[in-house]
């Protein structure tokens, strides 16, 4: 018998009763909610989202990228005496009127994050200028900013510590560094990042490095200016692994990416990336890479902006569900996160709107039979935490083994490269 559509009652969807049948019903209303499913293991949507809130309260939501402190410098000049972080941004200038502002404190704590990778950001322009000077300044910041809310944040700097913090009910903050050109070409001033909380570097920005190749090489008209990572580059990614800091592979190129995976002993990741297959970008990852990170143990963690996500200025959740499913299919289960990018971006999916919407998408994934709330779990943090142990696990076993800091010896062809791709779009 085919089942006739239910009517609608004050918002409700409601199972009503004709006077013939014998047989009492049982009553059940729905409330309609975004991406409201219906019968099978999903349920309806308001089910769906207690179910993802029970378990974003035992395992810590880690988001691999925002990009809030490079606004605080564009609009505050990184004075935060102006910088109101614990009230409602959205009704204060100069955020209210910004297409690029999605976070603030109590969207963090709505949207239950628990672990956010803040980028420390210095533009392509600043290459072989002052990238090292601003890096150090928006690290500065960031320690800054967690110092201002010692009530809802703390500076972490290991997997352990986003545990501890998690159970404190704060938010571990933690950084990123965006791009290699802010290490100068020094490994010492790579030294120095890490000692001051840095917890990875992302090996390129949309621009070369004199040692490795960015993502746009690899668009239609492009030429390498490498061909992936020099020797120094590999060098980098050594130091990194002696170091206990992550690789994280979004912006490079694609012989970038299979060179880090080729010369890496630890787990690498892409902190905010997405399926080349679904969006062509050069930004995304393509299948053959996303294979190689699974034999890695590294992870994808998954970007929401509408032109990696949907090729195109607009985009909703379900296409990002789309990404994180082919992420699944190919390189696993074990294998892919979330780094949305936030206040990089000017343009969001529907849906995502800001920081308090992931339990929406980890929600709506309950749709699917394929999903369960272990899963859900693996995909919003345990899969980051993973990872974090295993590069601290790489750097434990170097430091039994007595390895030392690589000396600074740099061949005389990457101290002369320049960068040759200068784009200035999105900071994703």
């Amino acid at each position: 018998m085919k089942s006739r559509k239910l009517p609608k009652v004050c918002g409700l969807n409601c199972l009503t009763l004709l006077c013939i049948p014998l047989v009492l019903p049982i009553l059940r209303c729905t409330a309609a909610g975004p991406g409201s499913g219906g019968s099978g293991n999903g349920g309806d949507f308001d089910y769906r989202l207690q179910r993802v809130r029970n378990v974003l309260k035992e395992v810590p939501l880690i988001d691999g990228h925002n990009d809030l402190p490079w606004n605080i410098r564009k609009f505050l000049k990184n004075q935060l005496k102006d910088f109101h972080f614990g009230g409602d941004l959205r009704e204060m200038a100069p955020w209210s009127s910004s297409a690029w502002s999605h976070t603030d404190l109590r969207r963090l704590k709505e949207g239950m994050v628990s672990a956010q990778f803040w980028s420390a950001y210095a533009p392509c322009s600043s290459q072989h200028l002052d990238a090292v000077q601003l890096t150090l300044e928006q690290i500065d910041l960031i320690r800054r900013l967690v110092q201002l809310y010692p009530h809802h944040m703390a500076l972490v700097t290991s997997a352990a510590g986003i545990e501890q913090t998690h159970r404190t009910g704060k938010i571990a903050s933690l950084i990123g560094v965006e791009g290699g050109h802010a290490i100068g070409t020094s490994l010492s001033v790579l030294r120095m990042f890490y000692q001051l909380g840095a917890r990875y570097l992302t090996l390129t920005h949309t621009c070369n490095t004199p040692w490795a190749d960015c993502c746009k090489v690899d668009e239609p008209g492009k030429y390498p200016h490498i061909g992936g990572l020099s020797i120094f580059g590999k060098l980098v990614v050594k130091e990194m692994n002696r170091l206990g800091m992550i690789v994280d592979l979004s912006h490079v190129s694609v012989p970038t990416m299979l060179d880090a995976l080729a010369t890496s002993q630890a787990p690498l990741i892409f902190s905010h990336s997405s399926a080349h297959a679904i969006c062509n970008s050069s930004r995304n990852v393509p299948d053959h890479v996303l294979q190689r990170i699974a034999i890695n143990g590294g992870l994808v963690m998954v970007a929401f902006y509408p032109h990696f996500v949907s090729c195109s200025g607009q985009a909703t959740l379900h296409d990002v569900v789309a990404h994180i499913n082919h992420i699944r299919e190919v390189a696993g289960i074990d294998h892919v996160g979330i780094g949305a990018g936030y206040d990089g971006v000017n343009l969001v999916p529907k849906g995502l709107e800001d920081v308090s919407k992931y339990p929406h998408l980890f929600a709506t994934l309950l749709e699917s039979d394929k999903w369960t709330e272990g899963d859900i779990a693996k995909l919003a943090g345990r899969n980051f935490i993973r990872v974090f142990n295993e590069v601290e696990a790489v750097r434990d076993q170097m430091d039994l083994l007595r390895v030392q800091p690589i000396d600074q010896s740099i061949p005389a062809e990457d101290i002369m490269g320049r960068s040759y791709c200068r784009y200035q779009g999105p900071r994703t």
